[in-house]
């Protein structure tokens, strides 16, 4: 996919969704989760910290993200909520807003919406309509070339 500085080396993977698979509907698991096709619906992972979702450059969510650590090559449209760690690989196009606790941005990404930091977010504070005093607004667009 892309080269990494991630700390999580040995992710494991416990569920694919293969590169001809459309699933319409909300996705919810445990551990790792690898996205090659098309989920149109909101992926929420269980609130463990150790949750994991990785989409490859083919992969597309149509709809909200909430995992711990996130792995982007791919699209999604709707917000992202990274309650540890998202990493923007050189494909990735958000069009929505990047909840984050730490971002790293490859050149090439792309986000179409806001990057808010937040500190020791939980899974409470990610859900819609709920402000935060955790939240600090940092810049909208973000492109990277």
């Amino acid at each position: 996919m892309f080269k990494s500085s991630g700390k999580r080396k040995n992710a494991k993977i416990d569920s694919l969704v293969g590169s001809n698979t459309e699933i319409l509907g909300d996705v919810k698991y445990s551990g790792g989760l690898h996205i090659d096709g098309v989920v149109k619906g909101n992926v929420v992972a269980d609130t463990d910290d150790k949750s994991m979702l990785s989409v490859s450059e083919q992969g597309v969510v149509e709809g909200d993200v909430r995992v711990s650590y996130i792995i982007l090559n791919g699209t999604v449209i709707g917000n992202v909520y990274a309650l540890e760690r998202i990493e923007l690989a050189p494909n990735a196009r958000v069009t929505g807003n990047v909840y984050y606790n730490l971002i790293e941005m490859a050149m090439g990404s792309e986000v179409n919406g806001n990057l808010v930091h937040q500190i020791d977010a939980k899974v409470s504070d990610t859900k819609p309509g709920r402000s935060s005093n955790l939240v600090e607004e940092v810049a909208t667009p973000v492109m990277l070339d």
